[in-house]
């Protein structure tokens, strides 16, 4: 051991260590995110970073390179890796399908005592963070900072149990309470918070207990640079007949959070409008229900479309002419959808079919970028669709200022800030 804390081998910096199932090669929206931090605080500000992580339950691509974010050095229970500087440990648990509550349970639990289990070999740390996939992990992140005597960070994709009731095949109260509990102590014993947006921030001080001066508003990001306007006469476009028509686009999960039966309605409603495509880009938990929906009411003008991996997003992003950035009533702050800062990047305007509170409609309002309409509301979701279709050329300055606005949100402003933020609680180790 050298002084000051630092391991052997590692160069000056803050040493911060990430909980978190989700990461590289995963595909889901916190994953990539957290694999984009994590390397960002290696190669732009020398920080000495590990991330406790799971199996890849949404790889795209090879299932080799998934199954090899498994199979590095050490045990079963868990294996060791390093990427871009990043050093992994691999705490690995089940890779059930996600579709039934059983097999999202089994993959939680099993990677939580892996998770556990791995906490025992972070090493010093100065700063340990904690996401909320599972929900319960932040337990085992704030038990491994306390043991490392590091400072304990809570960062809050998600508030619990508000967003668990989207489970629709299991509502349990004593759950439910049981994760009230555990989300209340560890935003009351976190060194420091992290809300993804103000009405999030709201949330946390207003109802779990949060202390305020506690609670850092950090937004999720995209990056400006990667994702790009591009033109919507592209090769994703051009295969599948898009390139001459209006495109309202869904893209990413097609989860229970966004409310994606209204938009079924709403393309019925919209039948008559012979160049509008609704395209529904991702997967999830209702895609199967939506298709079927779609196929029983005859629906042409609705379409769905597989995940698009991350190096040809820029082009089904260009096919579109507007998105949709949905959730269901009540969810705002507990929820704040990531795919709102693509979005922005892209150059593309929006229907921000949310609550007026909630970060994406301030930001539709605030930038004049998307139209708003309330959650749950038909008429007013058809109408926001066909102001945009009737308007080409205010879809296009809406367009604009969401650019404009995207660098407010870019990559580089959220690493730099949780830089600062992981700077001023964690002491620098000094090199030997």
């Amino acid at each position: 051991m050298v002084p000051g804390g630092a391991r052997e081998g590692y160069r000056d910096g803050v040493n911060v260590c990430f909980f978190n199932r989700s990461y590289w090669p995963d595909q889901a929206a916190t994953g990539q995110l957290l694999t984009e931090l994590a390397q960002d605080l290696v190669s732009g500000y020398g920080c000495n970073v590990s991330v406790v992580a799971g199996r890849a339950l949404h790889a795209a691509g090879s299932l080799a390179v998934a199954e090899a974010a498994g199979r590095g050095e050490g045990g079963w229970l868990v294996t060791r890796e390093t990427r871009e500087g990043v050093r992994i440990l691999r705490a690995n648990g089940t890779a059930f399908g996600r579709r039934r509550f059983v097999g999202r349970a089994a993959n939680y639990l099993t990677y939580f005592t892996s998770a556990m289990a791995a906490s025992g070999q972070i090493g010093p740390q100065d700063v340990v963070v904690s996401l909320t996939d599972p929900p319960i992990l932040g337990l085992a992140a704030m038990r491994a900072a306390r043991k490392a005597g590091a400072r304990f960070v809570f960062l809050c994709e998600d508030i619990f149990p508000e967003v668990a009731s989207l489970l629709e095949d299991f509502h349990n109260t004593t759950v439910n309470r049981t994760l009230d509990r555990i989300n209340r102590r560890l935003v009351r014993e976190a060194d420091a918070i992290v809300a993804l947006g103000d009405r999030m921030k709201r949330r946390l001080v207003e109802e779990k207990g949060a202390p305020a001066d506690r609670v850092h508003v950090i937004h999720n990001w995209a990056d400006c640079e990667a994702i790009a306007p591009g033109p919507k006469d592209n090769a994703f476009a051009r295969a599948h007949g898009l390139h001459d028509r209006f495109v309202l686009m869904h893209s990413g999960n097609v989860g229970l959070s966004q409310n994606l039966d209204l938009l079924i309605d709403a393309a019925d409603r919209l039948r008559s409008r012979e160049r509008l495509v609704i395209a529904i880009v991702g997967d999830g938990a209702r895609r199967g229900a939506l298709e079927a929906m779609a196929a029983a009411r005859g629906l042409t003008n609705i379409r769905f479309f597989p995940y698009q991996p991350k190096e040809l997003l820029h082009e089904s992003f260009a096919t579109a002419d507007a998105f949709l950035v949905s959730l269901k009533p009540g969810l705002e702050g507990y929820i704040v959808p990531s795919k709102l800062y693509g979005i922005l990047a892209a150059g593309r305007p929006f229907v921000a079919a949310v609550d007026p509170s909630c970060e994406v409609a301030a930001i539709a309002t605030e930038h004049a970028c998307g139209v708003v309409a309330p959650p749950g509301d038909r008429d007013a979701l058809v109408s926001a669709i066909s102001a945009l279709v009737d308007d080409p050329a205010a879809a296009r300055r809406m367009g604009e200022n969401a650019r404009t606005a995207a660098w407010r949100y870019d990559r580089r402003v959220a690493v730099r800030q949780y830089h600062a933020l992981f700077a001023s609680l964690g002491r620098p180790a000094t090199a030997a």
